[in-house]
């Protein structure tokens, strides 16, 4: 039996823009587009009318614009949304991932005919990406979330408390972010460890508690003997943490990785640091397939390669760096994030 295809809603105030995505997505015989419209107001009632799969969406419309048209749409009957945007208005796609979009493909203004290819290729694979995950309303999870801070969760263990203290100190240079970090250390002795980070730097460092809310200039570290994870409360996110079960190691960088990407979603962003063992693996692939960001530290500066070998060897992870340059590269990236 032949799946359906995937329906397309596309809304856009510029007709050569509509027609453009119209004919490339009508040229798949696997995606339909199933309406047009010029403008959020007439995207609205389309979308409640035609309940399509996916909705491409751009964001500079008269009468009601995108930012508004997402808020309308993410309360009323939420669908998933390809944002369609320029370079130039880099703020404008972050701030529409806020308001509840799934992802978004940059155009190229001017572009040659291998940038248009590639921007074609790109917005056919996020409408079949997303497409596949209609029905499934997990994917709009953080559409209506609190603004959060720029969260890096930590995974380490053998030789995990000196690079934790080195990335703590770097990361102070720029206290905007909030550090979920699971090292791999008895109960009791993680308080210590904490009490001792707070006094270091810039940033706040605690064990973490349930109820906990991210804040900026905020380090949380996994208690001893109990899982550390984050979760959602109606709009809001939380930490929360959980005694293990007797077969459980605790506490757990896959269990912190895998509500850090259920919370988070594309804005899930792991790094992990040396220790022995896989325990980080398999959280990594859960922040890659959910659209995050996971780094790890390279060989040459890792007093044990386990944990970052076997997760680079997931496939998940973008970058590796050493140690030295893991902390200067999450200030940029917080820096540019925060001034874009």
């Amino acid at each position: 039996m032949t799946a359906r295809p995937i329906r397309v809603l596309v809304v856009d105030d510029s007709a050569q823009s509509r027609h453009a995505i119209t004919q490339l997505v009508e040229g798949c015989e696997d995606l339909r587009v199933v309406g047009r419209a010029c403008d959020g107001d007439e995207g609205l009632k389309k979308a409640a009318a035609l309940k399509p799969d996916v909705i491409t969406l751009d964001l500079e419309m008269p009468r009601l614009g995108g930012f508004a048209f997402l808020r309308l749409l993410m309360a009323a009957a939420p669908a998933p949304v390809i944002v369609v945007s320029s370079y130039a208005h880099k703020s404008d796609v972050f701030k529409a991932l806020e308001f509840g979009a799934i992802d978004f493909v940059a155009k190229r203004s001017r572009g040659t005919r291998d940038e248009l290819a590639v921007f074609q290729t790109e917005l056919l694979e996020r409408i079949r990406a997303v497409g596949q995950l209609r029905g499934d309303r997990r994917i709009l999870s953080t559409a209506t979330l609190e603004p959060t801070p720029f969260t890096v969760a930590v995974a380490a263990s053998t030789g995990g408390p000196r690079a934790i203290q080195r990335l703590v100190e770097a990361i102070g240079a720029e206290p905007t972010m909030c550090l979920l970090v699971c090292q791999h250390m008895p109960e009791r002795f993680t308080s210590a460890f904490a009490e001792r980070l707070d006094r270091i730097g810039a940033l706040t460092v605690r064990e973490g508690c349930d109820g906990d809310r991210l804040r900026e200039g905020h380090v949380f570290i996994a208690p001893g003997g109990r899982h550390l994870e984050l979760v959602r409360r109606g709009d809001r996110l939380r930490l929360r943490t959980e005694v293990p079960d007797r077969t459980e190691h605790a506490p757990s960088a896959d269990r912190l990785f895998e509500s850090v990407a259920e919370a988070l979603g594309a804005r899930a962003f792991g790094v992990v640091l040396t220790g022995m063992g896989a325990d980080g693996a398999e959280g990594a692939r859960a922040i890659g397939s959910a659209g995050g960001e996971v780094w790890a530290e390279a060989e040459a500066s890792a007093v044990i390669f386990g944990m970052p070998q076997a997760t680079i060897a997931t496939g998940a992870v973008k970058r590796v760096l050493p140690l030295e340059e893991i902390g200067p590269a999450l200030v940029a990236l917080a820096r540019e994030r925060r001034l874009s």
